[in-house]
């Protein structure tokens, strides 16, 4: 398995196909992420044409256990961040 790609990889990629600099990349970039985060965490959904859905989903309270001791314990309800990959990425990487 490669290696992943790096935020200053990911720039640079970037500012390359844009044809623009690495700090306007730079800036769109944390521009996206800011986005997606503020509407994740609002209970909303984001999708990335081509890339794939990004949503917030509550989970409900529910027993667990520590491996460690094997003792169940319950676990308050909290929410988790999921994301849906689009049928287009997955045909590329497949095809």
């Amino acid at each position: 398995m490669a290696k992943p790609m790096t935020k200053t990889q990911l720039v640079a990629a970037l500012a390359e196909e844009m044809g623009a600099e690495k700090k306007t990349a730079g800036a769109a970039l944390d521009a996206v992420v800011a986005i997606i985060t503020k509407e994740v965490s609002a209970g909303g959904a984001v999708t990335l044409p081509g890339i794939g859905k990004i949503y917030c989903r509550e989970r409900p309270e529910r027993m667990v256990r520590n491996p460690a001791t094997g003792e169940q314990i319950k676990k308050e309800a909290d929410k988790v961040v999921k994301m849906t990959i689009a049928k287009a990425l997955k045909d590329s990487v497949n095809g």
